[in-house]
């Protein structure tokens, strides 16, 4: 079944790249704000982004990497960790979503700070995610 992988791959490619975008995003347009763009309304690109493209990009990560599991009986100390992980990953998600109303209701303190600290919370997720993975220890 290694169509299933390069489902979860692809999927995971997908919103891992979206977890690095939508923070970009909205830091974005807390600048844009403060530098008097032509619009002060937040723009509906990362709303857009976050529910047509990363959720369910994130949806099929898991549930791929769910089949994955239950397929090849994947076990092991390492699966621990990296299911930690993405529900770390899961948080960083939430946490954009949270921060785009935020900017949609024009709240927009603290934001810049929340994107720059998701964005990096993330990556290292994501490279513990793929640390583990690859490395496989405690297995």
């Amino acid at each position: 079944m290694p169509w299933i992988k390069f489902v979860h791959i692809a999927a995971l490619v997908c919103w891992c790249g979206a977890l690095l975008y939508l923070p970009a995003l909205l830091m974005a347009s807390v600048r844009q704000r403060a530098d008097g763009g032509f619009d002060h309304d937040a723009p509906p690109i990362p709303r857009y982004l976050f529910n047509s493209a990363a959720t369910p990009a994130a949806l099929l990560a898991i549930a791929s990497g769910t089949l994955l599991f239950l397929v090849h009986g994947l076990t092991g100390g390492w699966l621990v960790l990296k299911l930690a992980s993405v529900v770390g990953m899961v948080l960083c998600h939430a946490l954009c979503g949270w921060l785009i109303l935020r900017v949609e209701q024009q709240h927009w303190r603290g934001v810049w700070t929340l994107s720059a600290l998701i964005a990096t919370l993330a990556s290292v997720l994501m490279l513990a995610v793929i640390a583990l993975v690859l490395a496989k220890p405690f297995a």
